[in-house]
């Protein structure tokens, strides 16, 4: 590949002192760059700096920096490869050390992608679809205001699976089963994965459980009025970003995306050592 847009986060790279060293190790090995200066969480997915020949998009920042790139990208089918100056990294997992190494790989075009699944949840109220968002790590369902205990039932094609009593409900892609999952309790996946995830966020039960689900599965999710005095509400984030309330009445559903997220994988490094070198 030669076309290449690199996307930054300022905040983790002040100057662009980074971006421009990138910009500059391309073009001098025969590649082309378009460096996107402004790129901040505000941008819309119509952006004009991807332009047709654009055949990989580089992004600099941390792990939040590249889920909402993918949000950007992700009705282009243009593979991203991250540049970890954040602290996890398990998205953006090209080092600095390696940087160099990975430009030439690229440019030899000695890479392989992986597609990574997204999910999409549809907010109905009152029966009709009030949104439709799209997540390449996850949805979370949390409780609004006081700290107290909100009802969910939670149902899978069409059966209710368990009523928890819980401050939340998280839904997560394997490739979000390292984030707030995993710190929920949740089961790690391989990201090259298709299954997906149902994790319950400190249920006031013994039983309760993490769900690994088919890929093909469709998940409901609804706020339950369980006090007569107490107005009952949740919020939906995707991603880490806020999106609307969740009242009794209301229905999330859930399901696999038909949009993937294409990641270049330029080393050998396996998805166990990376388990090692970042959580261990």
């Amino acid at each position: 590949m030669k076309n290449f847009l690199i996307l930054t986060n300022e905040q983790k790279d002040p100057g662009f002192r980074i971006s421009k060293q990138i910009q500059d190790y391309i073009e001098k090995n025969g590649g082309k760059s378009h460096r996107m200066c402004e790129f901040t969480r505000h941008i819309q997915k119509d952006m004009k700096c991807i332009t047709k020949d654009t055949e990989c998009v580089i992004v600099l920042g941390g792990d939040g920096t590249m889920l909402h790139a993918a949000r950007l990208v992700v009705d282009h089918d243009i593979p991203m490869v991250g540049v970890n100056l954040g602290t996890l990294g398990f998205l953006a997992d090209v080092n600095l050390a390696d940087l160099s190494k990975t430009l030439d790989l690229l440019l030899k075009d000695q890479y392989q992608v992986e597609n990574r699944i997204m999910l999409t949840a549809e907010v109905y109220k009152q029966g009709e679809k009030a949104a439709t968002y799209i997540a390449l790590n996850d949805f979370n369902i949390n409780r609004c205001g006081a700290s107290r205990v909100i009802g969910l039932k939670v149902g899978i094609n069409g059966s209710t699976i368990d009523c928890y009593r819980a401050d939340g409900v998280i839904v997560c892609t394997p490739t979000g089963s390292t984030g707030y999952n995993l710190s929920a309790g949740g089961p790690i996946i391989n990201p090259t994965c298709k299954n997906f995830v149902i994790t319950p966020i400190c249920p006031h039960s013994l039983t309760a459980r993490s769900i690994v689900l088919a890929k093909e599965d469709v998940v409901t999710v609804e706020v339950e009025q369980i006090r007569s005095n107490i107005k009952e509400e949740a919020i939906i984030s995707f991603d880490g970003r806020e999106g609307l309330s969740i009242v009794p009445g209301d229905q999330v559903k859930i399901y696999k995306s038909q949009e993937v997220t294409p990641f270049i994988k330029a080393t050998e490094v396996s998805f166990v050592q990376i388990l090692k070198e970042k959580l261990l």
